[in-house]
C-alpha cells in the first residue's frame, strides 16, 4: 500500500453512503481539488460504493465495503472492494439505449466509466479502481 494511501471499512447498509460523501468532501478540501471535479467524483463515488452494498453484498449488514484513496500532484485513485460474488461487467446493457432509457440496471456503472479518467474492474467486479487526473491536486 502506498505510504499516502488511507482505507475506511464500514457495514453494507445504505445509510453509509454518507461516509463516502463525507469523505469526498474531505479528501477534496485536504487535496483543494477544484469545484469542477468535485461533482465527478462525488457521483462517481457514490454509484461505486452504493453498488458494492446493493448489488455486491446485497445489503448483508455482516458484510463490508473498503473505500481506499491516494493522491499526487496528478491523479486521485479510488479502490473500492466489496464481499460480493461478483458480477459481468463487460457485458451490461447500455442505459443510453433506447430501449432501456426507463431502466435503472447499468446505469452505475456507465457513469462511473463517464465521470472518472479511468475506471476498471478486478477479481470478478468486487474491486472498482476509479482515477481522476489533472485535477490540480495541491497536496
Amino acid at each position: 500500500m502506498p505510504e499516502n494511501q488511507k482505507v475506511i471499512t464500514f457495514k453494507s447498509q445504505t445509510e453509509n453512503i454518507a461516509i463516502v460523501e463525507k469523505l469526498v468532501d474531505e479528501v477534496c478540501e485536504q487535496y483543494k481539488i477544484k469545484e469542477d471535479f468535485y461533482g465527478n467524483i462525488l457521483i462517481s463515488l457514490t454509484e461505486a460504493v452504493n453498488n458494492a452494498i446493493v448489488h455486491g453484498n446485497k445489503l448483508d449488514p455482516d458484510k463490508n465495503v473498503s473505500v481506499s484513496y491516494s493522491a499526487d500532484a496528478h491523479m486521485l485513485k479510488f479502490i473500492i472492494t466489496d464481499e460480493g460474488p461478483g458480477f459481468d461487467y463487460d457485458n451490461l446493457p447500455d442505459p443510453t439505449a433506447p430501449e432501456n432509457i426507463e431502466k435503472p440496471n447499468g446505469r452505475g456503472v456507465f457513469l462511473m466509466k463517464n465521470l472518472a479518467d479511468h475506471c476498471s474492474f478486478k477479481d470478478d467486479g468486487r474491486i472498482v479502481e476509479m482515477e481522476f487526473e489533472a485535477i490540480a491536486v495541491e497536496a
